[in-house]
């Protein structure tokens, strides 16, 4: 094959390659594209850089034919001429829409200079028509030039137009990137509309004088090697531009993303902050209700004990008598023992006065060794006060999960931990029971007490752990980071002030 050859191959290899690439990329692009309208007028651009892609390697394949003096049936001619149509009617769709969509400035002298040379080139074709036939010209070789008059420079320059025209407005936006490769597809297309104009030479104008051969014999270089060069340009500038536009979209993204996550971050703030608050009102609400008791109902039950002494002690000795009394006074301490279990219930005096491991370990000696539990507080680190929503939160735990255990573990043991660390306060109640599957779905009131637990936890920012399984036994564990005391104490330090 002699080095021409070799040399057209390698231009039209290219040539055909960077249209496909460009043709594909731009039909990916309409794929991802969200809105309709880009979708629509990135179609017609796939399909011109598909098309006119086999059609450069289909012309190739024909020259190489000549070459070789190959016979090559007239309809692949045809063929060819063909898909030049198909290729440039898409381009001139897409130039259209690309060119009404970007509104230029100065749009109807754009319009009216192109409407002047296809008048000025149809003109000439028709005057020189007769010539035409009478030299025996091809006919696919006169329509192949037709289509590049009227359909590929129109085309060109009009995506050229619209191309930069959308760069301006790009940029406007501050998308310099993008605009920089819109303008460089945009100059691409200008310069590819205008070596349309070479085509072979045939006798009418301005095909006479401007056609391949004559750029090839001023210039040294073929019209297919310019071409290819400004294909590569255009695929280039369009294919950048696509991944501009890709990048940016996935910015907005992870901007949507970003903006959905703090949002959801100041939602579940806000539900911890109503937790913390509705909890923390809660047990203002039970320490005022407590308060109210042994203030006044106790002080009632007390004046009434001491009233029936005395009665008791004045009233005639009769049997009968003295039995009722005895039954009033008796009846009388039942409801003050009753009384102060339910005000020590809603607020233990323990956990205000001493702090929550003295209020555990007379939970634990008092109610829970009566009911037949023998638990164990073992405690670890430095003891110190915390802030009293986060002893209130976990003393209410280890409260509930004790009573778990009497209820429902059947077992006699439990084990309290606590432990002060320097970056967390840990709690854990630990039983041997016969334990449960904690994925189990409960039915309420069932389940209520767990929830509780785990309501507490997180309203003082805490991690609410459970472990367990049939058979195995179960541990409650609630872990306070330093970060939530420290906030607390702050908190409660600006509420004191």
């Amino acid at each position: 094959m002699p080095a021409l050859n070799l040399g057209l191959f390698f231009v039209f290899f290219v040539y055909g390659v960077a249209f496909l690439g460009m043709g594909i990329a731009m039909l990916l692009e309409a794929g991802r594209s969200p809105a309709l309208a880009e979708a629509r007028l990135l179609r017609p651009l796939a399909v011109f850089g598909i098309l006119h892609g086999l059609h450069e390697w289909l012309e190739f394949f024909l020259l190489q034919a000549s070459w070789l003096g190959v016979q090559i049936p007239p309809q692949i001619s045809w063929y060819r001429v063909g898909l030049l149509l198909l290729s440039f009617g898409s381009l001139l769709i897409y130039s259209i829409q690309a060119f009404h969509q970007s509104r230029p400035q100065g749009a109807a002298i754009y319009l009216a200079l192109l409407g002047g040379y296809v008048l000025f080139i149809a003109g000439n074709a028709i005057a020189s028509y007769p010539g035409i036939v009478t030299t025996d010209i091809p006919i696919p070789g006169f329509a192949d030039a037709m289509i590049r008059y009227l359909m590929a420079v129109p085309g060109a320059l009009l995506a050229a137009t619209g191309l930069h025209f959308q760069s301006r407005h790009v940029r406007h936006e501050g998308r310099l990137s993008l605009a920089a490769n819109l303008n460089l597809a945009a100059l691409g297309f200008m310069a590819y509309g205008l070596t349309q104009l070479l085509v072979h030479p045939l006798p009418m104008f301005p095909a006479q004088m401007f056609n391949r051969a004559t750029f090839q014999e001023f210039t040294g270089i073929p019209t297919e090697a310019v071409r290819s060069a400004l294909a590569v340009i255009i695929t280039l500038g369009l294919v950048r531009a696509t991944q501009d536009v890709e990048e940016e979209r996935q910015n907005e993204v992870l901007a949507a993303q970003q903006a959905r996550l703090e949002t959801l971050e100041q939602q579940e703030a806000m539900r911890r902050e109503l937790l913390r608050y509705t909890v923390r009102a809660q047990e203002e609400e039970r320490g005022r209700i407590a308060r109210e008791l042994h203030d006044e109902t106790a002080q009632v039950l007390s004046a009434f004990s001491l009233n029936l002494a005395t009665l008791h002690n004045s009233l005639p000795k009769r049997a009968d008598v003295t039995q009722l009394v005895e039954n009033l006074q008796n009846l009388s301490r039942q409801m003050s023992q009753g009384l102060y279990r339910l005000v020590h219930d809603l607020r233990p005096a323990h956990l205000d006065d001493l702090g929550l491991v003295p209020a555990l370990k007379y939970f634990i000696e008092q109610d829970c060794c009566p009911q037949g539990l023998d638990a164990s507080l073992e405690i670890k680190g430095p003891t110190r006060r915390l802030d009293p929503f986060i002893e209130t939160a976990l003393f209410r735990v280890a409260q509930e999960a004790l009573t778990n255990v009497t209820r429902h573990a059947e077992t006699e043991e439990a084990y309290v931990q606590f432990s002060f660390e320097p970056d967390q306060v840990t709690l854990r109640v630990i039983d041997n029971g016969k334990g449960f599957d904690p994925d189990e779905l409960f039915i309420p009131p069932r389940g209520w007490g767990l929830a509780g637990m785990k309501e507490r936890v997180e309203a003082v920012g805490g991690q609410f752990r459970l472990h367990s399984a049939p058979g195995q036994g179960t541990q409650v564990e609630a872990v306070i980071p330093a970060t939530e005391l420290v906030h607390l104490e702050k908190e409660g330090s600006c509420e004191n002030d």
